[in-house]
């Protein structure tokens, strides 16, 4: 290992050339002259050595220092060291470079490395295929002139990047892709482009099995259940099983009547778009509505239902979905929860939040049970449920209209301490109050 260099040891062998210089000079009588000459000796010493310092450095095509006096053969080994360092340096930062490359053109995404103004790093194979961008043409190319769609450009501009985007190909209309913006670093953006059109087509496929076979079985569904009505008890034989299997069917079918209706609002739902949120809904007159028909549902159970409904709050959204919501979640409280119980339904101004509350002190719910509350035919008692006409698909219903409505349902439940269902809907959908002085004006 080379010892560093030393000041000390140089300024001492200039100072040794120093006093020889004036030693000689002295015996001749010319001092000032030998030491100038040994100034320009070492000047020249020195110079010489820059000049193959710069020699190997731009001209040069070896990669070995050249071969130096003195202090000059130090710096000359140690640039050269440090170049051989720099070389392995690169060299492990190529291959790490290499290795991110080969790991993103394996994964089943397209990726593009974005910079801070949208410019274009990097992007893999599949990126070429299913955006259309060409490597390595594109590079140094903002993405938002290459995708032109006008939702692609609102997402980039909006800055809210938590939820995905999903456009058509613009390679082929045929495909549908999931545009998802991951900003990491300092300043870099990694847009990920996922093809989901197998995913959309098994949704779509879902979504009108349920609805067609909705639709056909309530045709038949009808015709049984009004002959089974029109038939009186007392009318039918007392010989054989007629009797008893009369109100079996009666409730059997109407069981299987509110199912059918609650797949075809749920289907309603999925696949209709987003409505019109301009239309006031008066939640107040809605719950009042609600509340009557709690009271007649809670007839056989006699629990203690108290409302508390805050007078004037309504709201922007669509009035059947919202109210479908409400009432899934109070019949659920009633069916659900043991004979005697206390319930309370709430509907309030909560820091510019409007905010429905069902709360009970029943049985419970255990926690592996609440995680999957709002799964279509889910049940936690599958044989209770059935007892009490439930068909799992109430609080699916809830899930998806609130999610129309930028909202989602939050349940707080545990063994023999009750359990809470609420959600909030936005501010935005949340009609403000009328100050006492507008109200003047309005009157006046």
């Amino acid at each position: 290992m080379r010892l560093p260099l030393s000041k000390w040891k140089v300024l001492r062998r200039v100072a040794l050339f120093l006093l020889l210089a004036l030693g000689a000079g002295w015996l001749f009588d010319a001092a000032w002259q030998f030491c100038l000459l040994v100034a320009l000796v070492l000047l020249g010493w020195h110079y010489k050595h820059i000049f193959m310092l710069d020699r190997w450095l731009w001209q040069d095509k070896k990669l070995t220092p050249p071969a130096g006096d003195g202090v000059w053969q130090q710096v000359f080994d140690g640039i050269y060291t440090q170049q051989r360092r720099d070389r392995k340096k690169r060299k492990e930062l190529r291959a790490l470079v290499r290795r991110f490359r080969d790991g993103a053109e394996a994964l089943p995404e397209a990726i593009v490395v974005l910079s801070k103004d949208w410019t274009i790093i990097w992007c893999n194979q599949l990126a070429q295929i299913l955006v259309g961008l060409r490597w390595p043409s594109d590079h140094a190319q903002r993405i938002d002139n290459l995708i032109r769609h006008p939702e692609f450009q609102q997402y980039l501009q909006q800055g809210d990047f938590k939820a995905a985007l999903e456009l058509a190909s613009p390679m082929n209309e045929e495909l549908t892709l999931e545009f998802r913006l991951i900003p990491y670093g300092e300043s870099e953006q990694l847009l990920i482009v996922r093809d989901i059109t197998h995913l959309k087509q098994l949704e779509q496929i879902r979504k009108d099995f349920v609805a067609n076979v909705s639709h056909e079985l309530r045709t038949p569904l009808t015709v049984l259940q009004g002959y089974l009505e029109v038939m009186e008890a007392d009318e039918l034989p007392e010989q054989g099983v007629w009797r008893k299997a009369h109100p079996v069917m009666l409730e059997q079918t109407r069981r299987m009547d509110s199912l059918v209706q609650q797949l075809l609002t749920l289907s309603r739902i999925e696949s209709s778009s987003r409505g019109n949120f301009d239309t006031v809904v008066d939640v107040p007159a809605m719950l009042v509505v609600l509340q009557l028909e709690a009271e007649t549902l809670n007839r056989e159970k006699q629990h203690r239902i108290q409302f508390d409904i805050e007078p004037g709050l309504k709201v922007k959204g669509i009035a059947e979905e919202l109210r479908s919501a409400f009432s899934n979640l109070v019949t659920n409280a009633i069916k659900y929860t043991p004979p005697g119980s206390d319930i309370q339904v709430s509907w309030k101004r909560q820091h510019q939040k409007a905010v429905f509350a069902v709360n009970d002190n029943g049985d419970g719910i255990a926690p592996q049970h609440v995680k999957r509350l709002t799964e279509r035919f889910y049940r936690v008692d599958s044989a209770r449920s059935r007892a009490n006409g439930g068909s799992g698909l109430g609080l699916a219903i809830v899930k998806h209209v609130l999610s129309r409505h930028n909202s989602r349902l939050i349940i707080f439940s545990a063994p023999k301490e009750g359990s809470s269902f609420s959600f909030s809907l936005p501010a935005e959908l949340v009609i403000p109050v009328k100050k006492k002085s507008q109200l003047a004006k309005a009157k006046g």
